[in-house]
């Protein structure tokens, strides 16, 4: 008796989870970089005190989950309603990331002997600069947006409401893991000192100031394939 294949059954719920759980963390944690952008929190909070550069720290990685949760959720949706592409928004991102590197690498740094005051120093604000560019900047948003667009058609609503979770968790894990390397700058700034804290800003800042323009090079290269080498 000739047997029917069976159908391929959908992935394990677990399987399922824990791969989206993975893709998500993975593709946004190499863009964020959390670890190579403490430095630049570091510089740029080095005269707040520590409950202060905690607070910070806080309200960095909520408001980077919260913006990452809405180009995952709704970023597709509203570039589309407004007829912009992501070469478009790789553009613009980069050169404001490119402006900001390049303000940051031009900055006045304090002179030993006229240390400013902690009390009287100006705290950055938690969202600009702090959160976007510095943290979430247009390529992890791209990344973003494009998992976001990738949703499976086919996948009924138990499905989605699991994959849903997975990537909310993976987007969890990734706000975690900057208020981790950025509340423990307390601890470099200790170890490096006023010197190589300001070696460590400086050379954050040119790699910044690079990002922003091979990002504005990525977007102008896909709106213009001329400019793609061979």
């Amino acid at each position: 008796m000739r047997v029917t294949p069976a159908l391929r059954p959908y992935p394990a719920p677990m399987t399922a989870f824990t791969t989206t759980f993975l893709l998500v963390y993975a593709a946004l944690f190499p863009i964020i970089n959390p670890v190579g952008g403490a430095p630049l929190f570091l510089g740029l909070t080095q005269f707040a005190s520590e409950p202060q550069r905690a607070a910070l720290a806080r309200k960095v990685a909520r408001n980077c989950f919260f913006l990452l949760l809405g180009s995952l959720l709704v970023g597709s949706h509203v570039l589309e309603f407004f007829g912009i592409s992501l070469p478009v928004v790789r553009i613009a991102g980069g050169l404001v990331v490119s402006a900001f590197g390049w303000r940051l690498l031009n900055s006045e740094a304090p002179i030993d002997g006229e240390e400013q005051e902690r009390g009287n120093a100006t705290i950055p604000d938690s969202f600009y600069p702090l959160t976007m560019p510095l943290t979430v900047g247009p390529g992890s948003m791209s990344v973003a947006i494009t998992l976001g667009s990738q949703r499976p058609k086919f996948a009924g609503i138990a499905e989605l409401l699991l994959l849903g979770g997975a990537a909310v968790a993976g987007l969890a894990a990734m706000a975690l893991t900057i208020y981790v390397c950025y509340r423990s700058s307390e601890a470099t700034v200790r170890l490096l000192g006023k010197t190589g804290t300001g070696v460590v800003v400086r050379l954050s800042a040119f790699i910044l100031l690079c990002i922003g323009i091979q990002i504005l090079w990525g977007g102008l290269s896909d709106l213009l394939p001329g400019l793609k080498q061979p």
